[in-house]
């Protein structure tokens, strides 16, 4: 039996999404130690998965390892499609598990492609690799143009910057009960419109704010400044996504980021990935008063949800082997 656990992962933004400029996509984001995924396979004749989300991802890695089967049980998992990459973790997660069950060397990031991840953002195989502060290379835009090369024809994008986050530093998650976020072929499709028509000069500030504000404030561990500096990443984003989204956030997250962002002890708050998760930087020491006043904003924005309290995590995925 093999046993993996990762953490969630939030993704601030691209870094550049315009057909103007070289390099297309270039992700933004950070491991998170919760929500997690606790992942465990052994052999077995057929798949056997007691967690429907997960089935397919291990139907998946069992027919690419071409292996008999597999039984896996999932002690616990972040939601789906709410912005944490639990999609990547699962898939990656259920590949290395059932790798591991069978005695079989694997390299995530080789075989990702193979599974449908790494096609835009390189971000969840990397924090799946080593976990931290993560800034990748994209992908040569002549390759991606409006449209992905077709499934697993491409290689996940470099890690062009990885640091280790203050373990005193907390993200305070608010995660509505609101619909799913965009994933698969509705997600690809929204990709395309906002790629079609991206301001090319959007880019050129987001290149300025990660090489003088994110990647210095992340080497220094400068938490105001890395928080005023990923927030000023997700709203330009945002700016790409209006049309598709329905304004610089996703609704409900706007009024939420905004509740976050007046609270004095919040350094910057954002939306991760399509949402509907909102994340808003602290400390430890004040993490129990924003995770109250993340609350408060779900309920003044007429949603129910869920509040998370996190710190970052500055390792890989843990598999062990029994």
């Amino acid at each position: 039996m093999t046993r993996v656990t990762v953490g969630s992962r939030l993704h601030a933004g691209f870094q550049n999404l315009s057909l103007a400029h070289e390099r297309l996509y270039g992700g933004v984001g950070v491991a998170l130690a919760e929500p997690r995924l606790d992942l465990r396979a052994e052999r077995g004749d057929a798949v056997d998965c007691d967690d429907e989300a997960a089935r397919p991802y291990v139907e998946r890695v069992v027919d690419h390892l071409d292996v008999p089967g597999a039984t896996v049980r999932v002690a616990e998992r972040p939601p789906r499609h709410a912005g944490l990459g639990s999609g990547t973790q699962l898939a990656l997660a259920a590949l290395v598990a059932v790798a591991g069950a069978y005695d079989i060397e694997v390299d995530p990031r080789e075989r990702a492609p193979a599974l449908g991840r790494g096609g835009r953002s390189g971000i969840g195989v990397a924090t799946f690799e080593s976990g931290g502060f993560v800034v990748d290379g994209g992908h040569p835009t002549e390759r991606f143009t409006t449209a992905p090369p077709a499934e697993g024809e491409w290689t996940v994008p470099p890690v062009v910057a990885r640091r280790d986050l203050p373990e005193s530093w907390r993200f305070v998650l608010a995660v509505p009960d609101a619909g799913p976020g965009r994933s698969g072929d509705e997600e690809d499709e929204s990709m395309r419109s906002v790629v079609e028509r991206a301001d090319p000069g959007i880019a050129e500030e987001i290149a300025l704010l990660v090489t003088q504000g994110l990647l210095p404030a992340a080497a220094t561990g400068d938490r105001a400044a890395f928080g005023r500096c990923v927030a000023r990443l997700g709203r330009l984003n945002g700016a790409w996504y209006a049309d598709e989204q329905g304004g610089v956030y996703r609704p409900p997250a706007g009024a939420i980021i905004d509740a976050l962002s007046e609270h004095p002890a919040v350094a910057g708050a954002g939306q991760s990935s399509w949402g509907p998760t909102v994340y808003a930087l602290t400390d430890a020491e004040y993490a129990a008063e924003v995770a109250d006043a993340a609350r408060a904003a779900l309920a003044d924005a007429a949603e129910g949800g869920r509040v998370v309290v996190s710190r970052p995590r500055n390792e890989g995925a843990t598999v062990e082997a029994d």
